[in-house]
Parts: structure tokens; C-alpha cells; sequence
């Protein structure tokens, strides 16, 4: 009996990634729950138990210290946001094409539409395709139930409506959907979600199913697409479901020449090799050598147990064909298909999985009708006048070449990470996977190596299997070089006084260190600011961009010395600017000492104003005529910018003392005075106060030694005239010597004088 086992058959992308993530953190010592079972298949998730993973039916039941996984199903926009609100760590395996739905609903359904899904109600990946439905949704499972919905619901005929489809979705019946919705609604949007991986495994599940006596489906009985598998091969031949190698031996194979073998996208691959090893062993005659290429083969052969099926495709593609190597014209882009004219009667198709090894490349966005594509024949299918291309395969032969070449020169490449594994990432670069242990990924050995997802990133090929076509990359190493390249370039340039625009790296006590473009400089503290700061985080912070000049350089040490305060902001070039001298300003008195005040002109700019420019009159001390915190207005009479010394005065701005008396005598004249005769008393007090000023001091003596009766006159002189005499301090007695001759006449006739 010959076993035939299907290409596609295990587990798909999104529950590999999964898997692949829930087997990395188990391994890494991390305590892990899912939120509801991993996948669909009771043998696996046993497993997993074993290892300690439990479900947690919701988000509360997450015990603390535990890594939640969300499964591919996904779940629904509620659960995610309560996730989030118990700020549980989570990683979300929600499958991309399952997000690309979620999407899709959201924004047409902001747009109004009525959500339409094929698919199962109760399943939980419809369950929260259905929550990111702002607008009525409805769900069919078939054609009949999308027409049911039209007659027991009354929309108006502007309504608008989208369709979407579960992910494993039978895809024939999506079609005859799809027909009976174009007919029904004229408003209407389609897009046609199921899952190529999803697609692909039906389409080559039936066609084993019409080619072989029996069909043997192994997957989990509560699985969606493992029944779906079912139900399709049961059209053509007798199938059974089975979930374990086990449930062989309750079915008979005699008479049977052939059997096909699939598996629903939540089966592992050793449960797969498995089923292929027992049956093997049940004395049903099985033919080792027609068990296809790379699959689940007899243990005896060593060698193809190691390599997967694609390795194995892989590793042969350098010696295939040219007949096998075609160029296609793309004539339709379908989000599961791209279909191409290669200039044979069979209809062209590349699975969506076949277009690029780069999960993220999406083709409804990079191509266009008309482009043509360098291609390779996977399979033909005559019956169906159908070819299967791939575009991935090609690339991987065409830029391995690169990659070797890469390797021996040590040049840096650069790829986008498009996937985490349990020991590093996965970069692609040109459609070829290269491996990056986690040492050589730059992560901290605690860090999360998800945070480089979908990053692009540079490396160097430090490694490569030629047999097997794996390559082993070192983003760490390629940065150490880009690093070195950046450094010798930046010392051969640096001047002292050149500009830069950096990031601030690091703070110490002593200044800020700045990322200047692979080179770090400091910025001392005492640069930063021209007031005095007690720590460089008064000014910058770690990720602020600054502006920096070149102080100094240390070639030798390799260290350079960072400006930051503008000579332009400095106070004395404010000051020098804005403050000449004879400016009059308001100051603020802050400090007072012995030998006079100092006063605030501006912020961290002060000035001295001497106790001799407090007022015209002789004083004991600054305090007794002002005070600190008072503001006053004061004259600039000096600037030494060599000492930084800046002289203030208030006297310079009152009026002089012989000024008043001046103005006051004026005032007392009589208004009918003439002009002419105001000059002549203003000559004869100037000509007083000059002889005044030359009179020998020993004439005054015979003042001072009158005897006291012979002063009486004086003090019967009038009190406005005697006053100045008796209360004017010494240094205040020049202004009596400058007094008018009417007052002076009075002090001639004193008896004692003569």
C-alpha cells in the first residue's frame, strides 16, 4: 500500500510562531499560562501541562509572575483591554492574517457597514473577529444562512455591507457565498480573508482525497479546520479523523492501495511522523520509498528525518531545470493568491506563503497587474489545468549567492527581523532567512529579544552550511565595525570649535555626556549654564538633543571637551549690549556691607554702589538709608570689564544741596524784580562766595573765642537766619561760604567781629 502524505500538512505559520514562543520562554525558566487553549489538539496541550503551562480561563486567573500567552485565535477587544488595565505581561500570538481581520472590521464598520462573517459563530477567533464591530454584524456558515439573513432583516438599500471569513473558512463555500451576496446587496464589499496556508491545505487535501482509496486526517476533533479537512475528503473517499497514532489500529486497510495522509494547521509534527511510523508497523504493506520527499518518513532513513521538506526542495533548487524556472505576468493580486500568465495553457497561481519568505511583504501593496516575476514550478495539476508557482524559492536561489559571497568578504547586510525563536531571531534579507543567536543580537541577556520585531537591522555573515543553505548573521559585530568605520571618520574631521548636534547620553555629578553621532563628548557642569547648578539635571536631560561646539580635544585619549552656554547669553555680553554707562535703571538691593550696597541689575548681574553714592550728606552706614530688598533708582557711573566691576549710584541722580538752596532763594524774591537786577544779585553771591573761600582760616577764630555775652547778638539774630549756623555739620559748611551777600551782611555787624 502506497502512502501518499500531504506538502501542507502540520502546523501553519501562526501556530508554529506560537508554539515556537510558548517552547522558548518554557526553556528560558519563564512561568507560562494561556488564555484558553494554545490550539486546538488535546495530545499537545497534555504536553505543555507537563511542562507546566496551564489555561487560564480569563485574564483574572493569571497567577503573578506568569508570562500570558493570547492564542492565534486571538480574542476578543474587551479581553485585550482588561489585559491591559491589570498591566499583565502578556505576549499576543493572535495570527497576523487573524489581526488583518480585526482590522478590516474595524475600519468598515467605522465607516458603517454592516459586518458580514462566514464562519462559526461560537468559534473563538469569530467571537473576537465580531467585537471590533462597531455596527450589526451577522454570521453564516453557509450559503442558505447568508440568505436567511436578508430575509429576516430589513436594511435599507443605502446600507452598506462587508464580508469576511473565519480564516479556515471552506473556501468552495465561500465562493457559492460569495455569488449569493453580489446578487442580494449592491453596496458591497468583499474581502476574502481565509487564510492561504488554510486554502492550500484544502485544495491539496481534496485532490489527494480523489486520488487515493482512503484519507487518513490527523488533528484535534474540536479543531475547525481539521473538520473542515474532514468533510471535504469525505466527498471523495472514505476519510477518518484521528487524533493520535493510536486510533490506527481501529481501521481496516485491506483492500486499500493507497492512502493520503493530511493534517489540520494545529498538528504537531511528531504526532504527524507518528502516525506515518505506525502505520508502518501495522502490517499493512506500506512501501517506505513512495512516501514523499522531506515528509514523515520510516525511522531507517536518518538523513530525511533531519531535513524538513522545504530544506530539502531548498537544497535541490540549484540544480533544477530551466524548464522549471519560469517568468510570470501577474494578471489578479487576491489577498490569498497572485495569479500569473506564464505563457502555458495552465492557470498561474502563487500562493500568498509562496510570495516572499518576509511575513510582513505584502503584495496588494507592492505589485501591480502587469509586472513580471521570476518563477519556479512547485507543482502542475493537469485535472484542474492549474500550476503552482513560488516566487520565495526563486529569490532563495537567486541571493543565496549573495549571502556566500557576503560571508567571505565580511560586508555588512541588512535584512528586517520577521521572527523571534527560542535561541535568537530570524533576519531576511532578499527572501533568504538568517539565523542570529541571541548573544550576537545586541539584546541584554535579560532583555526580550520580541522588542526587535519587525526592526530592520544590519549584520555580518559569520557562518554558512552550504548543504543545508543556513546562514548565521551577528548584528553585534556589524555594529562594532560601523562603530569603528563611524569613529575614524569623525577624529579625522573634529576641529576645535566646530558645531555639533548630539543627544544627551548619560548624566554624572560632574557633567553630561553627549552621543555626537557614534562619538561621545562631555559637557562639564560648569558648561552648562552661567549660574551655578549643583547637577547637570537642572539643564539637560538623557535624551534631549542639544546644541555643542568642540571646547577641547584629547586625540591621544580620545576625549573631547563640549561648550554649550552661548557667548552671546553671557551676562556681561547682556549687560555690555543693553546697560551703557550713564544708563539710569532700577536695581534691587541684595546685599549690604560696611563700605556700601550691592544691587541686582538682572538675573546673576550685580553692581557696587559706594557708600559715598548713597546721598550728598555724610552717612554712618549703608542701613540707615536703605535696605535689602529695596528697589531703587540708581545711575551706571563706571564699567571695568577687565575686573568685571560695575559702580552704581543713587546721589548722582538727587539734586545737588547748593542747587536747592539756589532755587529756593529764587523763589523767595520779589516778583517785580527785574531780569537785570536777578543777574546782579546772582554776580554779588558769586563774588561772596569767592572771597569766602580765600579768607585765612585765622580770621574765622575770633568767632569761635567770642566770649559768650558778646555772642548774644548772634542769638538774637532771626531764627531762619541763625539756624544753618547752629545744625550744618562741618563737611556741610561750604554752602554758608557760598551764601548770597544779603545773607552775609548781617554777620559783618556783629560787635564780637571787630
Amino acid at each position: 500500500m502506497k502512502i501518499v502524505l500531504a506538502d501542507t500538512a502540520g502546523f501553519c505559520f501562526g501556530v508554529a510562531r506560537a508554539v515556537n514562543q510558548v517552547n522558548a520562554y518554557v526553556d528560558g525558566g519563564q512561568p507560562v499560562c494561556t488564555l484558553g487553549p494554545l490550539i486546538h489538539n488535546p495530545g499537545f496541550i497534555r504536553s505543555l501541562e507537563e511542562k507546566g503551562v496551564y489555561i487560564a480561563e480569563s485574564p483574572a486567573d493569571v497567577r503573578p509572575g506568569y508570562k500570558l500567552i493570547v492564542r492565534t485565535h486571538g480574542v476578543t477587544r474587551d479581553v485585550l483591554a482588561d489585559i491591559e488595565a491589570k498591566g499583565i505581561d502578556c505576549y499576543d500570538a493572535t495570527c497576523p492574517f487573524v489581526k488583518k481581520i480585526h482590522k478590516i472590521v474595524a475600519e468598515r464598520s467605522a465607516e458603517g457597514d454592516v459586518i458580514l462573517i462566514a464562519g462559526d459563530e461560537t468559534h473563538p477567533e469569530v467571537v473576537g473577529i465580531r467585537s471590533y464591530a462597531a455596527t450589526p454584524s451577522f454570521v453564516f456558515s453557509s450559503a442558505e444562512e447568508l440568505e436567511n439573513i436578508a430575509r429576516e432583516n430589513v436594511f435599507s438599500p443605502e446600507t452598506a455591507f462587508t464580508v469576511v471569513s473565519q480564516t479556515t473558512f471552506d473556501a468552495k463555500e465561500f465562493k457559492k457565498s460569495e455569488k449569493i451576496a453580489k446578487k442580494l446587496y449592491t453596496n458591497l464589499k468583499i474581502f476574502d480573508t481565509i487564510c492561504s496556508a488554510t486554502a492550500l491545505r484544502q485544495e491539496e487535501a481534496e485532490k489527494l482525497a480523489a486520488e487515493n482509496d482512503m484519507m487518513i486526517v490527523i488533528g484535534g476533533r474540536n479543531s475547525s479546520n481539521t473538520a473542515k479537512l474532514q468533510k471535504i475528503c469525505s466527498a471523495h473517499c472514505p476519510t477518518y479523523l484521528i487524533e493520535d497514532a493510536e486510533e490506527l489500529k481501529k481501521i481496516s486497510f485491506t483492500g486499500v492501495a493507497s492512502v493520503g495522509v493530511t493534517a489540520g494547521a494545529s498538528t504537531p509534527e511528531g504526532k504527524i511522523k507518528e502516525v506515518i511510523k505506525t502505520m508502518s508497523e501495522i502490517n499493512v504493506n506500506i512501501d517506505a520509498a513512495e512516501v514523499n520527499p522531506g515528509q514523515a518518513a520510516p525511522a531507517e532513513t536518518t538523513e530525511e528525518k533531519e531535513m524538513s521538506f522545504e530544506e530539502a526542495l531548498e537544497e535541490s533548487l540549484s540544480s533544477m531545470s530551466n524548464d522549471q524556472r519560469v517568468v510570470g505576468t501577474v494578471m489578479h493580486i487576491a489577498p490569498n493568491e497572485i495569479q500569473v500568465d506564464i505563457g502555458r495553457k495552465q492557470t498561474g497561481y502563487i500562493p500568498i506563503d509562496e510570495y516572499s519568505n518576509d511575513p510582513e511583504a505584502d503584495p496588494m501593496k507592492e505589485l501591480k497587474v502587469g509586472d513580471e516575476l521570476n518563477l519556479i514550478i512547485m507543482k502542475t495539476n493537469d485535472v484542474e489545468g492549474t500550476i503552482m508557482l513560488s516566487k520565495k524559492r526563486y529569490d532563495a536561489v537567486k541571493y543565496w549567492d549573495t549571502i556566500v559571497e557576503a560571508e567571505k568578504e565580511g560586508a555588512i547586510l541588512e535584512g528586517n527581523v520577521v521572527e523571534v525563536i527560542s535561541k535568537g531571531l530570524i533576519v531576511v534579507t532578499n527572501g533568504i532567512r538568517v539565523f542570529v543567536p541571541a548573544s550576537l543580537s545586541t539584546v541584554p541577556r535579560n532583555g526580550r529579544l520580541e522588542e526587535m520585531l519587525n526592526k530592520t537591522v544590519k549584520y555580518v555573515v559569520i557562518d554558512i552550511d552550504k548543504r543545508r543553505r543556513r546562514a548565521v548573521g551577528s548584528i553585534r559585530e556589524a555594529n562594532k565595525r560601523q562603530r569603528k568605520e563611524i569613529q575614524e571618520k569623525f577624529w579625522s574631521e573634529i576641529e576645535e570649535g566646530m558645531k555639533y548636534t548630539g543627544v544627551v547620553k548619560s548624566l554624572t555629578d560632574y557633567g553630561a555626556f553627549v552621543d555626537l553621532g557614534g562619538v561621545d563628548g562631555m559637557i562639564h557642569r560648569t558648561e552648562l549654564s552661567w549660574k551655578r547648578i549643583k547637577h547637570p539635571s537642572e539643564v539637560v536631560n538623557v535624551g534631549d538633543t542639544v546644541d555643542v561646539y568642540v571646547k577641547s580635544l584629547d586625540r591621544e585619549n580620545k576625549k573631547i571637551s563640549l561648550g554649550y552656554k552661548k557667548i552671546e547669553d553671557s551676562p556681561w555680553e547682556v549687560f555690555k549690549r543693553d546697560y551703557p554707562i550713564g544708563s539710569e535703571i532700577e536695581v534691587k538691593i541684595v546685599r549690604i556691607t560696611t563700605f556700601g550696597a550691592f544691587a541686582e541689575i538682572f538675573p546673576r548681574m550685580e553692581g557696587l554702589i559706594h557708600i559715598s553714592q548713597i546721598a550728598h550728606e555724610r552717612i554712618e552706614k549703608p542701613q540707615d538709608v536703605i535696605s535689602i530688598g529695596d528697589v531703587v533708582k540708581v545711575k551706571i557711573i563706571d564699567i571695568d570689564y577687565d575686573k568685571k566691576r560695575i559702580s552704581l549710584s543713587i546721589r548722582a541722580l538727587l539734586p545737588a544741596p547748593e542747587k536747592r538752596a539756589k532755587e529756593e532763594k529764587v523763589d523767595e524774591a520779589p516778583l517785580t524784580m527785574s531780569l537785570d537786577e536777578m543777574i546782579a544779585k546772582a554776580n554779588e553771591a558769586e563774588a561772596a562766595a569767592a572771597a569766602a573761600e580765600e579768607a585765612p582760616a585765622e580770621e574765622a577764630a575770633p568767632v569761635e573765642e567770642a566770649p559768650a555775652e558778646e555772642a548774644a547778638p548772634v542769638e538774637e539774630a532771626p531764627a531762619e537766619e541763625a539756624a544753618p549756623v547752629e545744625e550744618a555739620p562741618a563737611e556741610e559748611a561750604a554752602p554758608v561760604e557760598e551764601a548770597p551777600a544779603e545773607e552775609a551782611a548781617p554777620a559783618e555787624e556783629i560787635p564780637a567781629a571787630e
